[in-house]
């Protein structure tokens, strides 16, 4: 039997500053097949990724392509030997045409005269080959998201490429352009070439490749032939355990440390943001088919005073774009939101958290701390913005809220004045949830609170989260971490391929298998 073997990788590691990326990974990719990887966050996939296009030089380990050893030191050696990469985000130029975008950095001519008439007919050959008809005049930018992800690959393919990584390319398409997406690489299959398909997408997954590799926590965790691994199987190995009905600590129990730590009472208040005493029985958040284009599919979704509700499923299933939907960091395309049974408009954060929303987000080097101010001053920007410039907390009232979350949280820090990021993944973590804390919200989203911190400031941060619930908050958490979920939340919405896949309520349902098996689309 001949063998078809395109790619090959072995052994394959990879270190940044003491902490091991990859480790003896081996990855092989077939003439004519679709080959999926997979992984949650951390997993390896974008570091395997970027040694295999150059980005970043391999510690450990040896590639080959179509028999030849390969050790690109750059994108560019990648695509001469033959690999090329379209990525989520088209990395072409908007302001120019689509013939100038698939010839740039290429373009025929001499004497430093581009031929402009040898472009355009080599763009119509290039798209031509996907079969794709386009104004190749056009300028870029005018064209939809799915038509600039065909240019992209055409620009891939026009260096005879060999091998072609597609990283989360579906990720802002709608599933009309998905299957005009995967007919073209299907096309490109029966060519002979090799296809690397980065998703989160399982029903994608299944619909395209033909063998899948699991990378989980830099490691090999397995290679599969697709038609013969069922979904629950994969789903329990990108999450690293055996779905087994195991007992779990559900929030419906009340907590013995009794209440939470809301923040002192500052001089210059006058009560505003105060949990109110007199709601009605509404709930204090009800999201009603909200929705975003390329972001997630109509949803229903209630959270209740006094109630941690969780929110679960593989990364990319849509738990952060629906939390960012409810706080207003994307605008939703249809839907309403109602707090206390009342209908809100939440066009910005700005609305949110004059709502009594809060915010913790997953991406906390990102989108939470300002690195380069001090532990006080980014733990009182949240309620100053609420208050306005023209109410400054003073110096006296930023100390104490300071000195009261230091000590309700614990927060290891040599003062208030430390930088933050100077401290622990944890205590940063404290800090952020101190920040939103320190507005009185009545509601508050904790995207991934957890992720990144050790055993101890986890287990502190369940604490806090268990207190919040008994002092009448209502917190919408989202977490991996399926027993992190079971510990926490009286209910947990699981969400799967952008769409909510169902609901469980703590006890006997809630158990990982149950949501796993939600997770992979399955059956009890």
């Amino acid at each position: 039997m001949i063998d078809s073997t395109l790619l090959q990788l072995r052994r394959i590691t990879k270190h940044f500053l003491g902490v091991t990326a990859l480790s003896d990974v081996d990855f092989s990719v077939r003439a004519g097949e679709v080959h999926a990887l997979l992984g949650e966050n951390g997993a390896g996939k974008s570091t395997l990724i970027k040694v295999l296009t150059g980005v970043h030089a391999l510690d450990g380990g040896t590639m080959t392509l179509a028999g030849r050893t390969i050790a690109p030191g750059s994108p560019k050696e990648a695509e001469d030997a033959g690999i090329s990469t379209v990525y989520q985000e088209v990395n072409l130029i908007p302001a120019l045409s689509v013939a100038e975008n698939i010839a740039l950095g290429r373009q025929p001519g001499r004497a430093g005269f581009v031929n402009w008439r040898a472009v355009r007919r080599h763009a119509r050959e290039a798209l031509a080959r996907l079969e794709i008809a386009c104004d190749v005049e056009a300028e870029l930018g005018s064209l939809s998201v799915a038509l600039q992800q065909m240019v992209a690959i055409a620009r891939a393919l026009d260096v005879r490429a060999r091998l072609l990584v597609l990283d989360e390319p579906t990720a802002s398409l709608d599933e009309k352009e998905v299957a005009e997406l995967f007919a073209v690489m299907r096309r490109l299959r029966g060519e002979g070439l090799g296809i690397v398909f980065v998703t989160h997408f399982l029903d994608q997954v299944y619909a395209i490749s033909d063998r899948i590799t699991v990378l989980r926590n830099g490691r090999l965790a397995g290679e599969f032939t697709t038609a013969a691994l069922p979904r629950l199987q994969l789903v329990s190995t990108m999450l690293g355990r055996e779905v087994k009905d195991e007992a779990g600590r559900s929030a419906a129990t009340p907590p013995s440390d009794g209440g939470g730590v809301p923040p002192p009472r500052m001089e210059s208040e006058r009560g505003e943001g105060t949990p109110p005493t007199n709601v009605s029985n509404a709930p204090a958040l009800a999201a009603r088919g909200i929705c975003r284009r390329g972001g997630v599919h109509p949803i229903d979704l209630t959270v209740r005073r006094g109630e941690v509700m969780g929110l679960a499923g593989l990364l990319g299933s849509g738990r952060t774009e629906t939390a960012r939907l409810l706080f207003g960091i994307d605008r939703a395309d249809g839907g309403e939101i109602h707090v206390h049974g009342k209908t809100v408009a939440i066009n910005s954060p700005r609305d949110a958290v004059r709502l009594g929303f809060a915010f913790c987000s997953e991406d906390r080097k990102t989108e939470g701390i300002l690195p380069n101010l001090s532990v006080r001053e980014n733990l009182i920007v949240a309620l100053q913005g609420k208050r306005g410039a023209w109410r400054a907390l003073s110096r006296a009232e930023q100390e104490k809220l300071c000195a009261h979350y230091i000590g309700a949280l614990r927060i290891k820090t040599t003062d208030a004045e430390t930088p933050i990021k100077n401290l622990s993944g944890g205590n940063q973590q404290k800090v952020l949830l101190a920040r939103w804390l320190a507005t009185r919200p009545e509601v508050i989203i904790l995207d991934e609170p957890t992720r990144g911190i050790d055993v101890g400031a986890k287990a502190e941060i369940e604490q806090l989260v268990t207190r919040l619930r008994a002092d009448g908050l209502a917190v919408l958490l989202i977490s991996s971490e399926i027993e992190e979920i079971i510990r926490n939340c009286g209910r947990v919405l699981v969400m799967r391929e952008r769409r909510a896949a169902g609901e469980v309520v703590a006890g006997p349902e809630l158990t990982p298998e149950r949501l796993v098996q939600l997770m992979a689309g399955t059956h009890a």
